[in-house]
């Protein structure tokens, strides 16, 4: 009881915090916004660096306009947690206005640390423990001219597709309110897509960026290890480097996607953090060099590409070969094997570390309650319940998962490392006899999850998760939309209890609206080709006419 209590008094008192530092802001933080106003948010993040370096736009001017947009932004999605424009008030008076994000606003996931800030990431026990240094993306980014604002929310435990913990409340889908935005970035994704900010932080361990821009209709790339900043942040698995989460940018356009990954390497972030490579951003040019070659995963062998996600990968490949690129069918090894050992990694203790900090009656993520559940289930019963998955339902997918769920020992967690190793190491072989470019795929089954759906999907993740075992570059841009008359799912069996369970959640009608992307997949620590792919892309589908629309909200 005393217990519920402390939960319960840390979300009223970090909920009020909030308010207040809304309530509080001057007057003209709620007011409309002015036509200059709007016409700030409508640049690229470019032109607005370029403008603050010249000295014809000073930071605060922009500051304001996007925390007013910020603020529109949570009012409709909840989608904030720490409001720090108060101090960014300051922050942009005394920027770096010569720097490559010059009097940019920027916005970053929960994990993140600022000094004398909270990084409770949905935990109530860690409300009222601020950090007590900036991370070392955050002294970048302020070095670099930019002015951090606001931070975003997340799950509670940061292990799932959507964005909902007891201290900070549900975030919601800016293009349908049923819909969750993704997960575990999920805050930062439906800002973005509302317009309350162009450049983001997030990080990636399983989808975890990935996953919100394609539910949200955003871009991302996700960075592969030892690419991107990470050291000083908050995180529900210290110590967790089976399937190691990364740190990656996310935006609202693909040019502003281009212009933060150039502008943070232009900032040398070897620098500033132990854990990064030093690689300089490098040149890529996919137009003047060999051909290119496009493989194709259609479908992970666990749970079939929805309709409506199909259709967004077929109008890709559609574009491509039109234009005379070699797009194929790719046989990889199986992902379904990647799905069992990633799986088995991430969880290795048995889900215990993130569950420690959850309080007596604090709400936990469905999906990850159910994994906990299946992890603390004795292992004798277990066996029983794959046995009957396996030989009276013949649902070898499920009981192959269900298999490997238990709490391993340290010899066979190493055991499991090296099966990695020999994994990749047969996709490495793969692309290079086969001399694939890109991988393109779905970045999921579905389009957005409804609030609550990962009690069903939680295990649907394979198609984002299989690159982060491999550790190889994967970027989100978005494509089309869910139509309701051209995405109707028809008649389908499901193939397995996972297929079966992320179904029960396609409806094309409730639906209609939501984003759709596709997944460009490079190799290991191929960022800049990776976005290459995606800007070639992009660019063929606007010449097309099936340039995607981004979501305009009216305010």
């Amino acid at each position: 009881m005393l217990s519920f209590l402390g939960h319960r008094r840390a979300c009223v008192a970090k909920q009020r915090e909030r308010e207040e530092r809304i309530r509080s802001l001057p007057p003209e933080y709620h007011a409309p916004l002015s036509l200059d106003e709007e016409r700030i948010l409508s640049r690229p993040a470019s032109e607005v660096i370029a403008s603050v370096q010249a000295g014809t736009l000073l930071p605060t001017q922009v500051l304001l306009a996007y925390s007013k947009k910020a603020l529109r932004a949570h009012a409709a999605t909840n989608c904030l947690t720490e409001v720090l424009i108060a101090k960014a008030e300051g922050w942009a008076k005394t920027c770096n206005t010569e720097g490559p994000l010059a009097g940019m606003p920027v916005s970053l996931k929960d994990t993140v640390g600022f000094e004398g800030e909270d990084s409770c990431i949905g935990y109530s026990a860690w409300v009222g423990k601020p950090m007590q240094k900036d991370a070392a993306i955050v002294r970048l980014l302020k070095d670099a001219g930019a002015v951090p604002f606001v931070k975003t929310n997340i799950p509670i435990t940061l292990l799932s597709f959507e964005s909902a913990n007891d201290v900070f409340g549900t975030t919601t889908n800016p293009h349908n309110k049923d819909y969750s935005p993704g997960g575990s970035t999920g805050g930062e994704a439906a800002l973005l897509a509302y317009g309350g900010s162009r450049l983001g932080i997030g990080t990636d361990v399983a989808g975890s960026v990935r996953a919100p821009a394609h539910f949200s209709g955003v871009y991302s790339i996700k960075a592969s290890m030892h690419r991107f900043l990470k050291t000083g942040n908050a995180t529900s698995m210290p110590g967790q480097e089976g399937i190691p989460a990364v740190y990656s940018p996310m935006t609202r356009t693909l040019e502003d996607l281009e212009t933060f990954w150039r502008a943070i390497f232009v900032m040398k972030p070897w620098k500033y953090d132990h854990s990064v490579l030093p690689i300089p951003w490098r040149e890529i040019d996919l137009v003047h060099g060999k051909p290119i070659r496009w493989g194709v995963l259609w479908d992970d062998g666990v749970v079939a590409p929805s309709p409506a996600c199909r259709r967004a990968l077929e109008t890709v490949v559609s574009e491509l070969k039109s234009r005379g690129h070699e797009v194929v069918d790719i046989d990889p090894p199986n992902p379904y094997e990647g799905l069992k050992l990633g799986s088995q990694l991430l969880l290795a203790e048995g889900a215990k570390l993130s569950m420690r900090p959850i309080r007596w009656g604090e709400s936990n993520d469905p999906g990850v309650r159910q994994a906990r559940l299946m992890f603390a289930m004795p292992r004798f019963v277990k066996s029983l319940y794959a046995w009957y998955l396996r030989y009276i339902k013949k649902d070898e997918i499920y009981a192959g998962l269900i298999d490997g769920w238990y709490e391993k020992t340290t010899e066979q967690y190493l055991g499991l490392v090296a099966q990695r190793e020999g994994y990749r190491e047969r996709w490495f072989q793969k692309l290079r006899d086969e001399a694939f470019d890109f991988i393109l795929t779905v970045p999921n089954a579905l389009p957005a999850t409804p609030h609550k759906g990962m009690k069903e999907g939680f295990r649907g993740c394979g198609y984002t998760f299989l690159w982060n075992i491999l550790d190889y570059s994967a970027g989100v841009l978005p494509v089309t939309h869910v139509d309701k008359d051209l995405d109707a799912l028809g008649k389908f069996a499901p193939r397995n209890t996972v297929e079966r369970d992320m179904y029960k959640m396609y409806d094309a009608n409730k639906m209609h609206g939501l984003p759709v992307g596709v997944q460009v997949v490079g190799k290991r620590l191929e960022e800049e080709k990776v976005l290459e792919g995606m800007k070639l892309i992009e660019g063929l589908l606007k010449d097309a006419g099936k340039w995607y629309s981004l979501l305009e909200p009216i305010d």
